[in-house]
């Protein structure tokens, strides 16, 4: 599983985290919510050992995190960094170069079901398309972890809809974590099995969604207004 403890991240006098501790075990939806700027794509990127925590530790099966963690962490950025003048196969042919545990056959499988040719183009896509692309790489990966900054930013509802069955049908729970940054609450909500929630660096809370459901007898995102009115 990956741990992080007592973590903290600064940017110069900016504290971007500020003493997180929290565990991801296997096999679990995991929704990590906030504001903009309370520390989660700094979190997703010190997880997939992108970023160095400036205190404290992040560790993955009881071994410190480093950029090595990517052979079994699959992390997805907000941003397209695709080469614009692959088109969809050449995309899947340089991850598969990249990633000893790239899957060919289910990448395909992927792309096909979210509805993308192979001999596209990714620079005449639109932005729902290169999204979908984007899913397809990723999780064509067999890795322990998927790490997704915002797939759902910007895209409309029905792409949407799309990656959520996607994510569904294509990670196995028994000991595959997705842990996705979002604020489409409403809409992930059905697929989470838990929520870490994000303020100023800091960690406010880590519920079990069936615990926000039967115990405050909320869902999920009044239960998030009223935390963060509070």
């Amino acid at each position: 599983m990956i741990e992080l403890q007592i973590v903290s991240k600064r940017y110069g006098a900016k504290r971007a985290l500020d003493g997180v501790s929290l565990t991801l075990p296997k096999g679990r939806i995991i929704g990590l919510v906030g504001e903009n700027g309370s520390g989660k794509t700094t979190l997703l990127k010190i997880v997939a050992g992108l970023l160095t925590p400036t205190t404290g530790l992040a560790v993955f099966d009881n071994n410190k995190i480093t950029r090595r963690v990517a052979s079994s962490v699959a992390y997805m950025p907000d941003g397209d960094l695709f080469f614009p003048e692959f088109n969809v196969k050449q995309l899947f042919d340089f991850y598969n170069s990249q990633f000893r545990d790239f899957n060919r056959k289910k990448a395909e499988e992927i792309a096909e079901f979210l509805s993308i040719p192979l001999d596209a183009k990714i620079s005449t896509l639109s932005k729902g398309n290169r999204g979908r692309v984007k899913i397809a790489a990723t999780l064509g990966r067999n890795a322990s972890y998927y790490l997704l900054d915002e797939p759902f930013s910007g895209l409309d509802p029905m792409v949407r809809e799309d990656i959520a069955r996607g994510l569904i049908r294509f990670t196995d729970t028994e000991w595959q974590t997705v842990l996705l940054s979002t604020h489409e609450i409403k809409e992930v909500e059905p697929l989470l099995d838990e929520m870490i929630v994000m303020k100023e660096g800091q960690l406010l809370a880590h519920k079990e969604i069936d615990e926000i459901r039967e115990i405050y007898g909320m869902d999920a995102t009044t239960w998030l207004i009223s935390l963060f009115r509070q």
